[in-house]
């Protein structure tokens, strides 16, 4: 039988029940990747991330319960929240993980943890018949970074109205599509759909913001913003433009600590 520690943290909030439901397991020894997805998929949230605690820098890794991916915001701030409070000596305020995409680094500043990511750069592209089908309304203006559609439209309340058609929205060649506006009370809002991988809408999307700050700090002059994401649970970030990198930072509150019992055989 294998033991494995697991947690439950709401990433982007600072009480349980809202932001963004993420799970980690610290792991001395990689397990096989089907066992991995497994978890994931039995776990049933949008991400769950595994952190080898034995390699320096810790190695990170994503899964949703269908895929692996390469890049995750809340989960990320959900493995720092347990390094810091469960494996780094009391006062330490940064832990690096390292990752598919490379370095990644988070840094505790008072009760807000801020992840230092890789910057993306939006191009604009042509409108799409496609997605202004699958989402119901056509954006003002169409881009794409790395992963994912970027679709800017003109006010917050448009962007709470869309209910999208995942079936189509599903077809489309991307990880997923971010709907985004100014915002009443924060610079800037948004939602993220990537029924893709398996996620029909993610409540809180660290990463979706390293395409969403390069493209709101040109468009509002301002490197320091304030953002909201407007989904059901909904969560805040507070986001700052680097020269090749990207800062995201948030609260974060732990839900549930527990274990994991494999059985062999």
């Amino acid at each position: 039988m294998t033991t494995i520690r697991i947690f439950q943290v709401d990433a982007f909030t600072n009480q349980i029940f809202s932001g963004n439901p993420a799970a980690v397991c610290p792991l001395e020894d990689w397990l096989p990747d089907e066992v991995l997805l497994s978890i994931a998929a039995e776990n049933n949230l949008s991400e769950t991330a595994f952190v080898n605690v034995k390699s320096s820098p810790f190695l990170i890794r994503w899964f949703t319960p269908k895929i692996e991916v390469d890049l995750c915001g809340h989960a990320t701030l959900a493995s720092a929240r347990i390094m810091f409070d469960e494996f780094l000596p009391d006062g330490t305020n940064q832990v690096i993980f390292d990752s598919k995409r490379g370095e990644l680094k988070a840094i505790k500043i008072d009760n807000l943890i801020y992840l230092d990511f890789p910057r993306d750069t939006p191009k604009h592209l042509q409108p799409a018949k496609e997605i202004n089908e699958a989402l119901g309304f056509a954006p003002s203006s169409l881009l794409r970074g790395k992963d994912d559609f970027l679709c800017i439209f003109d006010d917050e309340e448009t962007i709470r109205s869309i209910t999208p058609n995942f079936d189509r929205l599903s077809k489309i060649d991307s990880r997923g599509v971010i709907v985004s506006a100014i915002g009443t009370n924060t610079d800037f809002v948004s939602r993220f759909f990537a029924p893709q991988t398996g996620i029909s809408e993610d409540p809180v999307t660290g990463s979706s913001h390293t395409l969403l700050i390069p493209y709101w700090a040109e468009v509002l002059d301002k490197t320091r913003l304030t953002a909201y994401q407007c989904s059901e649970r909904g969560g805040f970030l507070n986001c700052e433009l680097l020269q090749n990198r990207v800062l995201i930072g948030g609260s974060s509150a732990r839900y549930m600590d527990g274990e994991l019992q494999l059985f062999h055989g």
